[in-house]
C-alpha cells in the first residue's frame, strides 16, 4: 500500500497509488461510490496515520472497488475526479508540513564515518549511542520539489536515507515492540550546507535551510515491506550513481533507534525519523563534489521507489 498527498485545484488530497501507476482519491470514492461519507481520517495523511485501522480499513475498500471496475467504469471514476494518473497531479511531500521536526540520525553507516573523517584529516571515532538533529517544516519539500541552492552556501551535498513513519503513540518503547509503533517507510534526501555545517559546529543550521528535507514520493506501508534492514538504497546526481549501499549496514538498526529515542522521550502519530545515509557524498570525494542549480538528485529505495527533487537558483 503506497499512500500520498497530491495537489487537486489548489486542494491538498489523500491518494493511494493503484495498478498502472493510477492514483486514488480516497475520500472522494469513499464519498462518492462507498456511501462511507466525508470521515476526518480521510483528509491528510496525517489524519489517515492516526485514523489505524478504520483508515486502513478504507483505503482497502476503496482499493478494491476501483480494482473491480471494467473500462467504463474507471472512466466514469475519472471523470468524477476519483482516479487520476500518477502524471497528471502534483505529488507533494508525504505529510506537507509535519507537526513536530523531521528527526534524523547522523553517522550510521560505518563507511560513510570513515570517508568523514578522511576527508577532514580527523581521528577516526565510531559513536556509542545513535546521533541525532532535526530539521524543521520548513525544510520539507515534496517529490519534483525544488532545493534551492541559497545563497548562504556554496557546498550544497545530497544524502540518501530510508525514514520511518510512526503511526502510534509511545514512549519508552522496547526494541521487541518498536515494529508495532511504525506506520510506513519512505525517502528522504538530507540536503546539507557543509560550510554552515563545519562553521557553526552542529548539524541543525546546515542541514535545516528551506527546502532541504525533501520527503517521498508516497509512505509505503510495513505491510508491504516484510524487512526494512534488507533494502538496497542508492542516489544519483543527473543520472550517475553517488551512493549505493543497503540498510543491513546500519550501525544502530531501525529497533535500536526507536527504542533509544523513546527513551523518556513520547514519539507521536506522523513523526518522522530518518535513519542516517551510507558512504559516496560529495565531501568526501577526490575532488570534492558538490551541488549546482541545474543538478536533478534521485534518491531510490527498493520496495519505496524514487524520490526526484531539481537544484535550483537563489
Amino acid at each position: 500500500m503506497r499512500l500520498l498527498t497530491f495537489a487537486r485545484k489548489g486542494e491538498n488530497r489523500l491518494g493511494l497509488i493503484a495498478p498502472e501507476d493510477q492514483v486514488i482519491d480516497l475520500a472522494e470514492v469513499n464519498k462518492r461510490y462507498l456511501k462511507g461519507g466525508s470521515p476526518a481520517y480521510l483528509k491528510s495523511m496525517q489524519a489517515f496515520i492516526e485514523g489505524g485501522g478504520k483508515a486502513l480499513g478504507a483505503a482497502k475498500k476503496a482499493a478494491g472497488y476501483v480494482g473491480k471496475q471494467d473500462g467504463e467504469g474507471l472512466k466514469r471514476l475519472r471523470r468524477a475526479g476519483a482516479l487520476w494518473n500518477v502524471n497528471q497531479v502534483k505529488i507533494l511531500s508525504p505529510i506537507p508540513w509535519p507537526r513536530k521536526n523531521v528527526i534524523l540520525l547522523g553517522v550510521n553507516y560505518k563507511e560513510h564515518i570513515e570517508e568523514g573523517a578522511r576527508a577532514r584529516s580527523i581521528e577516526l571515532k565510531y559513536p556509542e549511542a545513535p546521533v541525532f538533529f532535526t530539521k524543521p517544516a520548513t525544510a520539507v519539500v515534496g517529490h519534483l520539489g525544488k532545493v534551492v541552492h541559497h545563497e548562504a552556501t556554496e557546498k550544497l551535498d545530497y544524502e540518501i536515507e530510508l525514514a520511518v513513519v510512526m503511526g502510534r503513540k509511545g514512549r519508552d518503547i522496547p526494541k521487541e515492540k518498536v515494529y508495532d509503533y511504525i506506520f510506513g517507510y519512505t525517502i528522504c534526501l538530507d540536503m546539507t550546507a557543509r560550510d554552515l555545517q563545519r562553521r557553526h559546529g552542529q548539524w541543525f543550521k546546515g542541514k535545516s535551510l528551506d527546502t532541504y528535507c525533501p520527503l517521498g514520493p508516497w509512505i509505503v506501508h510495513k505491510s508491504a515491506i516484510p524487512d526494512p534492514q534488507k533494502l538496497r538504497l542508492c542516489c544519483r546526481v543527473n543520472g550517475e550513481v553517488m551512493q549505493d549501499d543497503n540498510t543491513d549496514n546500519m550501525i544502530f538498526d531501525i529497533a535500536t533507534t526507536i527504542e533509544s529515542l523513546s527513551s523518556g522521550m513520547t514519539l507521536e502519530p506522523g513523526e518522522i525519523i530518518s535513519t542516517g545515509t551510507p558512504s559516496g557524498v560529495g565531501f568526501a570525494r577526490v575532488p570534492p563534489f558538490f551541488l549546482k542549480p541545474g543538478d536533478k538528485v534521485e534518491g531510490e529505495i527498493e520496495g519505496i521507489g524514487v524520490l526526484q527533487v531539481e537544484i535550483a537558483a537563489p
